[in-house]
């Protein structure tokens, strides 16, 4: 299952462990950190190192850089290629854009929200969602559902949904 993990550069612990479990569970994870060996993913201070100062005139500017026309089509294309969506809260706009988009896409979509991360606010439209989880181990046993039908059928010669079982 190729999962695309939603998150926050500011959610510096949890992130990575999400991405680290579900690989070790045999999903193939897009992590935005490290889209590709070598690459340590989009930062606006590629561009500008004043980039917190920006008006919007400048923002809009910077979105037709090459390296945002870059990192937005290595993480759009992930999103598109998914069949999951995993959102790590905390996070921010860009995160429940890409939850949104794949929504919108019919993926699978889960929330992970921790406890330990603070309160959080209710937010009715996560009812879109497929399921909204408190713990790590609530994911991984999701993630490991979604897995088995695939590890069935490469085991018994069946393909996933396929009659012939």
């Amino acid at each position: 299952m190729k999962v695309y993990v939603a998150s926050s550069w500011k959610n510096e612990t949890l992130q990575p462990t999400v991405v680290s479990g579900l690989r070790k569970l045999g999903c193939e994870v897009y992590d935005f950190r490290h889209p590709k060996p070598g690459d340590d993913g989009f930062s606006w201070s590629e561009i500008d190192p004043q980039w917190r100062s920006w008006n919007m005139a400048q923002f809009r500017d910077a979105l037709g850089h090459p390296l945002a026309v870059d990192g937005f089509k290595s993480d759009m294309d992930a999103l598109k290629a998914c069949d999951a969506c995993v959102l790590v809260l905390p996070c921010g706009k860009s995160a429940h854009l890409e939850l949104g988009y794949a929504v919108g896409a019919g993926k699978k979509t889960v929330i992970l929200g921790l406890p330990m991360n603070g309160p959080h606010e209710p937010e009715l439209m996560y009812k879109m969602c497929d399921a909204v989880f408190g713990s790590l181990g609530e994911l991984y046993a999701w993630a490991g559902e979604q897995l088995a039908p695939r590890v069935a059928g490469a085991t018994t010669g069946a393909h996933a949904g396929d009659a012939r079982g």
